[in-house]
Order: C-alpha cells, then sequence, then structure tokens
C-alpha cells in the first residue's frame, strides 16, 4: 500500500517549521506540496528539506486541493493541514488502520480521548451540528465529519463521483457519500493543535469565511442526501 501525503501551502511557514521536521520520510510513498504563491518563505524551506513543490495553477483552496489529489500517485491520501493543526505522530495511525482494510480512517477531534485546542465556541458548535446532521440524514456514525485529516483510498474519488463536483467541499461530500453507500469507516482519537501563523491565511477564512461554508455545506448535505444514490 502506498500512500501520499497533500499538504497546500500557502505562506504557512511558521507552521511548516512545528510539523515538517517530525515527519518521517520511511512512514510514506510520496508527500505532495501544492503551493499558493507563498511569499513568506515556505517554498524555500520545504525544498531545503529535500521536498518539491509543485506551483498551484489555478487560484483558490478547492483547486489546491484537487491539484494535490491529481499529483498523488499513492493508493491511499492524506490530506494534511501546514498551519500545526494536524499531529505528523498520527500519521503512522491512519496507515495502520488503512491496513486493516479501512475505506476512510479519520484522525477525529471529538472521539473518546480526543481534543481540539483550537475550536472556539462557534466553530465547536458547527462541527457537532453539522456531524449530527449527517448522521441522522444518511443513518451513519460519525464524531467529526469535517476535519481535514483523514486518510481514503483514493480510487473513491471516482467510486463516490467526487471528480465530477471540483468546486465543491470536498470533506463535506466524502462523508456524506460515504456515508450513504454505507463504506468502512472508522476513527481514532486525535488531539486539534492551536493553528500557527496568520489570522487571515487561507486556512482561517475569517468569520465571512466561516458563515459562506456553513451555506455551502448545507446546499451539499442536502444535495446528496436527495440525489446521490
Amino acid at each position: 500500500m502506498k500512500v501520499s501525503l497533500f499538504i497546500p501551502v500557502k505562506d504557512e511557514i511558521e507552521g511548516l517549521r512545528s510539523i515538517l521536521p517530525r515527519i518521517k520520510k520511511e512512514w510514506i510513498h510520496q508527500v505532495v506540496f501544492i503551493d499558493g504563491n507563498s511569499k513568506d518563505g515556505s517554498v524555500e524551506y520545504i525544498e531545503s528539506l529535500g521536498y518539491k513543490v509543485i506551483p498551484q495553477s489555478k487560484p483558490g483552496l478547492l483547486n489546491a486541493w484537487w491539484e494535490g489529489f491529481d499529483a498523488s500517485t499513492g493508493d491511499v491520501i492524506i490530506p494534511f493541514s501546514p498551519d500545526n493543526n494536524s499531529v505528523p505522530e498520527d500519521i503512522p495511525k491512519l496507515i495502520e488502520k488503512m491496513g486493516e482494510g479501512y475505506d476512510i480512517v479519520i484522525a477525529s477531534r471529538y472521539a473518546k480521548g480526543a481534543r481540539s485546542e483550537d475550536d472556539d465556541v462557534m466553530s465547536y458548535l458547527a462541527n457537532r451540528l453539522f456531524t449530527a446532521l449527517i448522521n441522522l440524514l444518511f443513518r451513519f456514525h460519525y464524531t467529526d465529519a469535517l476535519t481535514m485529516y483523514k486518510a481514503f483510498r483514493k480510487d473513491l474519488l471516482t467510486e463516490l463521483k467526487l471528480e465530477e463536483h471540483r468546486k465543491d467541499h470536498f470533506e463535506i461530500m466524502l462523508a456524506c457519500r460515504a456515508a450513504r453507500r454505507k463504506l468502512k469507516v472508522t476513527e481514532i482519537p486525535s488531539i486539534e493543535p492551536k493553528r500557527l501563523g496568520s489570522d487571515y491565511s487561507r486556512a482561517h477564512p475569517g468569520k465571512f469565511g466561516k458563515y459562506k461554508s456553513a451555506i455551502e455545506f448545507l446546499v451539499i448535505i442536502f444535495r446528496d442526501w436527495l440525489k446521490f444514490k
């Protein structure tokens, strides 16, 4: 089983300095960095560690995700946050569980023994409410449907027709469609540390960005509940 770790980057030098030295190259087959025109030395730092950086060809975080997926050559993909939100030490745990035959393994912030050090009240409530809504509509058992940090089979991009909706939020679609198909999904408890870096980087959308995303999440959830089989 080959594993691709995908990291979207745009001005995340502080977080990268925290996480990259802790990622062991022997854990994974490939690390894919998609850079959205960083100006803070992120690219130079990544390259100094011997990694290749792919310049993003189309603007926007959603495009970065799909460019990363397209560049991934592994059987399994793990999206990983560049801003210290994802714990590198959980990578081997995700891979071990995938080796047991799961389709998706989620690093949950809300499973027993897990915690988020980054949540405020609004983000906590939003995460819990969207997860509960997905569980209710699709009759599933997630504790954390929205997290970026998970391992999944790359062929699910085609199997669940995710590639047909490249402008939609990937995490929500994957959660809804995996639940609808009753795929083999499990979770491991994970700690979400405080984010590092600018409050207005790509990973920090601000209040307006959060409200806009919430509306988009609802549209995707109800669309897939009504139409995806």
